[in-house]
């Protein structure tokens, strides 16, 4: 008898291994074709010229992505055009909804001098912008082609997570793509977007030799987060839509 319960009992444990095994694969299947779709519609969208939006790519909070709202994305990208030329490049670093605005407005300029448009990022789904879309994993932070190092007139990084390792290491990236400022002079800016939290290590440490401080831009996000944003640059005024925070960091 104790024998039949053991048989019953490994056929029982075994039925639900393959249900959970079966439940596993079913739920990848339908993510991969759920994935297929939305790069499929993000290919015709591009194909077509029409407008692209975010709406297209779901956030995936357990990969720290939480877009910005349209009207912070498309303030961030019209300042990173802004009186850039041809001649120069402009690199979002981990901040896809940038990206995506400042390719709504390239496509805009309807034939004017733009300049060269680079997005690094971790997610493969922005491999659809093709050869503009560059891998990017911030826990190597200069594992990139070459060709990038010394390259971009202007900068905006968005670093995925709220930790001094993550933040040194995309300061890091941006260090190392960056023109010499004395090449480049006052055409150079750059953006860091995070949290309140880093402003001593932002401003204080990893990117003070750049003149980057505390601005008072009000950062927006599509969806609410717990933790305060803010946006420092090594440059601000009236065309910037911004000016600094407080007056000991004017």
């Amino acid at each position: 008898m104790a024998d039949s319960d053991d048989e019953l009992s490994l056929s029982i444990s075994t039925l639900d291994a393959l249900k959970s095994f079966y439940a596993e694969r079913d739920a990848r299947a339908q993510e991969f074709e759920r994935l297929a779709a939305a790069a499929q519609e993000q290919r015709e969208a591009l194909a077509a010229g029409e407008p692209l939006s975010m709406s297209m790519f779901t956030e995936d909070w357990d990969k720290s992505q939480f877009w910005y709202s349209d009207e912070t994305a498309t303030h961030y990208a019209k300042q990173l055009l802004e009186g850039a030329g041809p001649d120069m490049t402009v690199v979002v670093v981990s901040a896809p909804s940038v990206f995506v605005q400042l390719k709504n407005l390239v496509d805009k300029a309807e034939g004017k001098p733009v300049p060269k448009i680079l997005l690094l990022e971790h997610d493969n789904r922005f491999a659809v912008f093709k050869e503009e879309f560059v891998f990017y994993d911030f826990k190597h932070p200069i594992r990139l082609p070459a060709h990038l190092k010394g390259t971009a007139d202007r900068v905006i990084v968005d670093p995925p997570f709220l930790s001094e390792d993550c933040q040194t290491k995309a300061a890091l990236t941006v260090r190392w793509l960056s023109k010499p400022v004395s090449e480049v002079k006052d055409a150079y800016r750059v953006i860091v977007s995070t949290g309140e939290r880093m402003g001593g290590l932002i401003t204080g440490k990893l990117y003070k030799s750049l003149g980057v401080r505390t601005t008072d831009y009000e950062i927006g996000h599509a969806m609410e987060l717990g933790n305060e944003f803010y946006c420092y640059a090594n440059y601000s005024g009236e065309k910037a839509g911004w000016g600094w925070r407080n007056e000991e960091d004017s």
